[in-house]
């Protein structure tokens, strides 16, 4: 995403662009001081000092907003603004009420940069400080009344940005803080499923071992019998190993399925995903290879699209090979979600490999308004398909 997300700093040079404009952008509502400077008859000296005061207040006012969570305390946020108030109060005294304005970003400032419980002082301070300013600057009434009501309600709607900013963070530091404990514990499950596993075999295959050494030289039959008896235990502990990895590494579609709406919204993707899916009929090594398919493309998506939205469908189809289950993945992002250029990359490649021992196979390529993938695998069900020919597998958002 070429944007920056809400609780998220800016990470390369386009993304500090980006903010900058959103944050200067409204800067316009300056005009006033600018077209004064140009068009209110100041003599040159007076021009070069207020364009010189003018630059310094928005430098000024930018890297404030701009480091606005970055750690900084609230002794330092508030001597800013002090110096913000004052670069407000100098000016306008001097160059007139077209200068009040400044105090309207003061107060926005405040709301940004400050917590809650000093920007509801902070706010209506620099309120009255304007209203100070406007009743001691010749016809400065006559803007105060404009120029009040921005002040108070800018500042206060910043200060419930900064809360959402918060907020977001915290979300975000929440759901790292949960997928690392998930992790965690799906690391302590394996761990004693494998004790559980080998703890048996590994003392029995010790027990006889010690057994056999015993039994040599005087009983070789009888240490025989026992290093056979270690070889048969040894290799069902082979076999139950595989087994569990195996399981472990099989993947789901329905966990797939989950995994990708967390992924695509945690991108700041629209996800379009079947609901789950009926894989009644669906063989083991099918669902695995469509899930291990779902996964990899969406990972490209994330990782190179571009893209505002993605689009997953489900559906059975029958063809000429026989009953299969078809899988779609398509996204609007010009970046191509299968790699560089029309290079397909290394995920692809692998993937139709996977798919090609499943028996199935691999579409993928640039659409008029993206990227497009699918997926193709024998159900071994020709009934239950034929009876849903074109139907869908799942479907909503």
């Amino acid at each position: 995403m070429s944007g920056v997300g809400i609780g998220q700093r800016p990470q390369n040079r386009k993304q500090k662009l980006v903010k900058s404009l959103w944050t200067g952008i409204w800067l316009v509502y300056l005009s006033a001081p600018v077209s004064d400077l140009l068009h209110g008859g100041h003599s040159t000296g007076v021009r070069i000092l207020g364009w010189l005061g003018l630059v310094a207040f928005v430098c000024w006012y930018m890297i404030l907003v701009f480091r606005t969570g970055r750690g900084e305390t609230n002794a330092l946020v508030l001597g800013s603004l002090a110096v913000l108030a004052a670069q407000s109060a100098v000016l306008s005294l001097t160059l007139g009420r077209e200068w009040l304005v400044l105090f309207v970003y003061v107060a926005i400032a405040s709301g940004a940069a400050l917590p809650l419980r000093w920007a509801r002082w902070s706010i209506p301070g620099a309120a009255a400080l304007l209203t100070a300013i406007a009743l001691a600057v010749p016809d400065g009434t006559a803007y105060l009344g404009a120029l009040l009501i921005p002040a108070v309600l800018g500042g206060f709607a910043m200060t419930g940005v900064r809360e959402l900013v918060r907020t977001t963070i915290a979300l975000r530091e929440a759901r790292a803080t949960v997928a690392q404990l998930a992790a965690n514990e799906e690391r302590l499950r394996l761990a004693r499923d494998l004790h559980d596993l080998l703890g048996h075999s590994l003392s029995l295959i010790t027990l006889k071992s010690e057994l056999a050494g015993r039994m040599l030289p005087d009983h070789p039959d009888k240490a025989a019998k026992e290093v056979a008896d270690i070889e048969n235990v040894s290799r069902q502990a082979l076999v139950d190993v595989r087994e569990a990895v195996t399981g472990y590494r099989r993947a789901r579609l329905a966990g797939e399925l989950a995994g990708t709406k967390v992924a695509l919204t945690a991108a700041g993707i629209l996800a379009d995903l079947p609901v789950e899916p009926d894989l009644t009929g669906v063989p083991e090594e099918s669902e695995s290879a469509v899930a291990w398919a779902l996964r990899e493309a969406v990972t490209n998506v994330v990782r190179h699209s571009g893209a505002r939205r993605c689009v997953v469908g489900l559906v059975r189809r029958q063809t000429l090979d026989g009953p299969v289950l078809e899988m779609s993945v398509e996204d609007d992002g010009p970046g191509g979600s299968g790699g560089s250029g029309h290079v397909p990359g290394n995920g692809l490649m692998g993937l139709a490999e996977r798919l090609e021992k499943a028996g199935g196979t691999l579409e993928a390529g640039r659409v008029r308004n993206g990227f497009l993938l699918v997926a193709r695998v024998p159900t071994g069900e020709p009934g239950d398909a034929a009876g849903r020919l074109d139907g869908p597998v799942g479907s909503g958002a």
